[in-house]
Order: structure tokens, then C-alpha cells, then sequence
């Protein structure tokens, strides 16, 4: 397989020139294991490792190689020992769920965000929003993909209350099982585009992939008769390169999406929230009865849906929670090593 097909370009190819001049080979990571990975380059597929100095130095675990990376190697036979991670256009990521303060990479390098919604008991704006906000926030474009429209009865409706949550974003109504709408999805299947399908469990996204593919490339599961979602399937990301072109990341369903320590995607996500904010009369307004305040002018005469502006509310406290845990977890950081260099010098 030619790198052009995985996605390559020629800043990758600046990033890799003082590699290459070393005699190391690049690849793609196309799925991920437990501190295993498989790489796809021009020579082939090979189960890779990481080089020790890599893994010494990974922070955490966002500093270590995800589906997406394009990472430098070293062939060993069957296996490719993994050197250096070349810089990332795009990361889609969230919060581990938990106490613990620790990013989880999603996908990186993807250009597209394929967000994906059923037309069942899934359907959930608030959610929605939630992966708008990562979305936006990760670099790609985002496009939205309202799945099993067979099931509902309502789809034309409920596309129009997604629109009305997503200025500016594409919105394409499917049903893969039927292959109706997936016209709508061809112009983004290009060769070297990456797109990324994010969604919860069930949503049909292994589906649509062997829709697109023409052929079975993902298992599918029926779906449950007692809540209308499909069983859980994807249990792993994998990166899957497209017979007409075009590159898909599949992965797993995703029950609980915390936000990471920025706000980055915010604005993206509620623009028209924002728009209004600004019109307000006083710059600190706290949109709580204060006279001449735009976002309540526009709840009353219907303008904004309340219920919208209480998510918006919300997401903002949660990502204030995010940030102040980011900053405290930094401060430990900064005092354990200021200790160890205390330590270190009292020994030299």
C-alpha cells in the first residue's frame, strides 16, 4: 500500500525528512492493543512496539502512539520497533472517566468527524452537543450522520431539531440497512481523507462502514428489541482504508463523554449562544434577569430554546471543573519535580 493512501502529505513528509536521513521508516497505527500496535507502512502490516526511550518518556497516556498516529520505526522482521510519534494535526479526545484526570485519545489526524446519531431511543440532542463541543475542539470538521431512519417515524422533524443545535454543519439523514441516503456520503470519500465515526453504542456506525465498503469489512449485531440499540460490537479502534478510497476510524461506543480542560470547542459548538451573549447590554451580564439581557430576550419570544441554553450552562461549569483539576494536577506535577531536582542536586 502506498503511504499516499494511509493519508500521507507533504508536511508529514517535512516532519519525517530528519527520520528518514537516519534510516527509519514511517507508518501509520491502524489498531491498538495493549502496548502493542499495528502499523501499516509501504513494506506492510507489522505488529508494533514501543522503543523504551519512548515509553520512559510518555507522560501520560495521550503521549503515546493512538489510532491515527503516523509513527517513526524501526523494521525488526515481523515486528516494528516505534521511535517517535510525528506531530498530529488533529486529536479527538476526552476525559478517562473517574476521579482520575487523564486524557483518552479517540483518534487523531482525522479530517473529518463523522458524528453519529440513531433515529431510535439514541436520539438525544443534549449529546449531541457534548460530541459537537469535542468535535470542534479537536481540530476536524465535523459532519453529522442521523442513522436508521427506517426506525422513526419523525425523521424529517428530528433532522430539523439537529440543524437547529448545529449552525453550519452538514446533516445527512441514512438508513445503512436500506443503503438510502449514503449517495450524500460519497463526495467525502476521498483518497488520503481520514474521517473518524463517533457515536454511542448501536448506532449503527460498523454498518455504515460495510455500506460504504460494499462488502462486510465490521460485524454487526442485531439490535435490541427492549431499547431499539444495536448490541455492542466495536470493542477496539481500528483505522480502515476504503476499496473507492477514503480512510474510516471505527470506535467503540462511547457511554460517557467528559469534557477535557478547554474551551476551545465551546464557542464553536454554541455559537448562536455566544452571538446573543455579546449583544447583551452589560459585558458582565450573568444572563440571570439583568435588564437589557439578549440570551433571556431571546428564551421568551422563542428565539433559543431554554433547555439549550441550561446545556450550554452545564457543559460551561464542566469544563470550569475540568480546568481547575488540570491546574491542580499541574501544581503536583510542578512540586514532585521540584523535589526531585532538590534530591538530585543534594546528591551531586
Amino acid at each position: 500500500m502506498e503511504l499516499k493512501e494511509l493519508g500521507w502529505n507533504p508536511l508529514l513528509e517535512q516532519h519525517y525528512e530528519p527520520f528518514r536521513e537516519r534510516g527509519y521508516s514511517v507508518g501509520r497505527v491502524i489498531k491498538e492493543h495493549r502496548q502493542l500496535y499495528d502499523v501499516a507502512s509501504e513494506s506492510g502490516e507489522r505488529l508494533g512496539e514501543l522503543a523504551g526511550k519512548l515509553r520512559f518518556k510518555a507522560a501520560g497516556r495521550a503521549d503515546l502512539p493512538a489510532v491515527g498516529d503516523w509513527v517513526v520505526i524501526k523494521e525488526e522482521g515481523e515486528r516494528a520497533i516505534i521511535h517517535a510519534i510525528l506531530p498530529r494535526k488533529s486529536k479527538f479526545s476526552r476525559q478517562v472517566a473517574g476521579a482520575v484526570t487523564e486524557e483518552q485519545i479517540v483518534a487523531t489526524n482525522i479530517d473529518i468527524a463523522l458524528l453519529v446519531m440513531a433515529l431510535n431511543q439514541d436520539f438525544n440532542l443534549r449529546r449531541m452537543e457534548r460530541y459537537l463541543l469535542l468535535a470542534w475542539e479537536s481540530g476536524a470538521n465535523p459532519i453529522i450522520v442521523l442513522s436508521k431512519s427506517d426506525l422513526s417515524e419523525e425523521a424529517e422533524g428530528q433532522a430539523a431539531q439537529v440543524e437547529a443545535i448545529a449552525p453550519g454543519v452538514p446533516v445527512h439523514t441514512i438508513s445503512a440497512i436500506h443503503t438510502q441516503g449514503l449517495q450524500a456520503l460519497a463526495p467525502y470519500l476521498v483518497q488520503g481523507r481520514t474521517m473518524a465515526l463517533i457515536g454511542s453504542s448501536g448506532v449503527g456506525k460498523s454498518t455504515l462502514i460495510n455500506a460504504l465498503a460494499g462488502e462486510e469489512l465490521q460485524r454487526v449485531n442485531d439490535i435490541r428489541h427492549g431499547d431499539g440499540r444495536g448490541k455492542h460490537t466495536t470493542t477496539h479502534r481500528e483505522l480502515i482504508v476504503l476499496p473507492q478510497g477514503g480512510i474510516i476510524i471505527d470506535t467503540p461506543g462511547m457511554r460517557e463523554l467528559q469534557l477535557n480542560a478547554s474551551d476551545d470547542g465551546l464557542d464553536a459548538a454554541f455559537e448562536d449562544i455566544e452571538r446573543l451573549s455579546d449583544a447583551c447590554r452589560y459585558r458582565d451580564c450573568m444572563h440571570r434577569g439583568e435588564p437589557g439581557c439578549a440570551i433571556q430576550s431571546a428564551i421568551a419570544n422563542g428565539e433559543l430554546d431554554r433547555k439549550r441554553y441550561q446545556s450550554y450552562v452545564k457543559l460551561e461549569k464542566e469544563l470550569e471543573y475540568a480546568m481547575r483539576r488540570e491546574k491542580a494536577k499541574a501544581r503536583l506535577s510542578n512540586k514532585i519535580d521540584q523535589k526531585t531536582d532538590r534530591r538530585s542536586r543534594k546528591l551531586e
